[in-house]
């Protein structure tokens, strides 16, 4: 019995040993097998090619002479370009040009609305149509029940304290004009988005305005004739040869851009061309096109996804064509370097000459069918 009881004791003990060493077993056990290979670091270049997705910076180009946006808003026709070109890649440069003609032109669809708007406005101010709700000022929000007093209210108060606070900005300097320009960045955002629908634009019908609200860097040139085209022209070509942008996507119908997109073909850069003209010289020549009514639909955006796969396919088709390279071909078969070019000259000059034919019918006077004699044997 005290043999047993013994042997239990043990035991019981033995296992307490096991429960206590059991956590450190398993610490070790973790930090033996789970500890992080030192090697694969964020310096690693495996992870840093996994980490860095190469994407297409994309460039628009707008010629606003030949392609202004007469049929659309100019804030909302840049917006839905803008969107478009997104899907090719990233947009970087958003650049117009034109003269200052296009700037001061006025759409026909802009002068009957003003026409319109003239009309109604002369019959609230003698009392004959009535407005079903007042107009409301958008910086301070006072209401008036014709829209004459609504453009004097606008034009007495708003626009003279407009005025005032950029002259405080462009008189001031250094840090003065970084705290007012802080102090009034409020007050003249809401202004220039109130003005837009009370005042009529000074300059046609504010396309230059728009336009730059929109992103794009505008620029006027001489009225000149194809000042603009090649101004627009040369910019491209500067961007390419920087190699700042790998898709151009340019806003013409006009023809003397062609060699500009050969040019951008011939260094692989990818072209999307967007005008009215279906079977222009411009769209036959670039990867794709498309109209102001896909663009404005969302049509092009759609379409884009499409167009991208086909660029990367016909990308890893490129890869993947066998191209010959006399050093590579001799290292991969074993070939010799020092490979006798007059011996195999002189092979060939003899197989044209018909040196080999006189020797194959001196070979084979006899048939065929006919077999050698035992002296011809002993003579071979």
């Amino acid at each position: 019995m005290g043999f047993v009881a013994i042997r239990n004791i043990f035991h019981s003990i033995q296992s307490r040993k096991l429960q206590t060493l059991t956590p450190c077993y398993i610490v070790l056990y973790r930090y033996c097998h789970f500890q992080p290979n030192p090697n694969l670091g964020p310096s690693d270049p495996s992870l840093s090619s996994l980490k860095k997705v190469p994407q297409n910076n994309v460039g628009i180009f707008w010629d606003l002479d030949n392609k202004p946006p007469k049929s659309f808003p100019p804030y909302e026709a840049a917006v839905r370009l803008k969107k478009a070109a997104s899907e090719f890649g990233v947009v970087q440069y958003m650049v117009a040009y034109a003269n200052s003609h296009a700037f001061s032109y006025v759409p026909p669809d802009v002068r009957e609305q003003r026409k319109e708007r003239k009309a109604l406005d002369q019959l609230e101010n003698k009392g004959v149509v009535k407005p079903g709700e007042p107009y409301i000022c958008r910086v301070c929000g006072r209401r008036f029940y014709t829209n004459e007093k609504l453009v004097n209210h606008f034009k007495q108060i708003h626009e003279r304290e407009q005025t005032k606070r950029v002259n405080q900005i462009e008189s001031a300097r250094g840090k003065m004009r970084v705290k007012l320009v802080a102090k009034f960045s409020m007050k003249m955002e809401k202004y220039k988005k109130a003005v837009r629908d009370v005042l009529t634009p000074k300059v046609g019908y504010g396309l230059a305005d728009e336009l730059k609200r929109a992103g794009f860097w505008v620029r006027t040139v001489s009225d000149k004739p194809q000042a603009a085209d090649i101004a627009l022209r040369n910019h491209m070509v500067d961007m390419m040869d920087r190699r700042r942008v790998e898709c151009l996507v340019l806003v013409s119908d006009d023809s003397d851009f062609t060699e500009v997109l050969k040019e951008a073909r011939l260094r692989c850069l990818k072209t999307v061309v967007v005008g009215d003209s279906n079977n222009g010289a411009l769209k036959r020549t670039a990867d794709t096109g498309f109209s102001w009514q896909e663009i404005m639909m969302g049509k092009a955006k759609k379409e884009a996804v499409s167009v991208v796969g086909r660029w990367k396919d016909r990308d890893v088709l490129k890869r993947l064509e066998w191209t010959y390279d006399p050093e590579r071909d001799r290292k991969l078969y074993g070939l010799d370097d020092e490979f006798d070019l007059e011996s195999w000259d002189s092979e060939l000059e003899g197989f044209s000459s018909g040196e080999y034919d006189n020797r194959l019918q001196k070979e084979d006077k006899n048939a065929w069918w006919e077999l050698g004699s035992d002296s011809d044997l002993k003579s071979q």
